[in-house]
């Protein structure tokens, strides 16, 4: 018995054709899983040779059944890895934009005063 759900399209619709992209997609899926040793090379042939070999999606059932399911967003980039390890610091922002900017804001200011002091007076 299938732990795949039934709005699984693997499982609803079992008699459509496996396109090359949805190929594609399950190879590196196995590939990550594979890599992270969520399972072994044994398991890992036998799935993609299951996979390259089904012309139907109810045959992929084997290949995709135990397996996490697929990231379906994207990381927002405020989030997003810049490649370094966890627990190492990131690299500093740029600060000479930030005191430019804060400067301008700065001597904007005091013209600003000045000119409302020489209205004024």
């Amino acid at each position: 018995m299938s732990e795949l759900p039934i709005s699984s399209p693997y499982r609803s619709t079992p008699d459509a054709p496996v396109t090359d992209e949805l190929r594609n997609q399950l190879s590196a899926q196995l590939n990550t899983s594979y890599t992270d040793g969520a399972i072994d090379g044994d398991d890992f042939r036998r799935r993609l040779d299951t996979l390259f070999a089904a012309q139907r999606l109810g045959e992929l059932v084997p290949v995709v059944q135990g397996l996490p399911p697929l990231q379906t967003y994207a990381d927002p980039a405020i989030v997003a890895s810049t490649g370094g390890r966890p627990g190492e610091l990131a690299q500093p922002r740029d600060a000479g934009k930030l005191a430019l900017v804060t400067g301008g804001v700065v001597i904007g200011a005091i013209i600003l005063i000045v000119i409302l002091l020489a209205i004024l007076l």
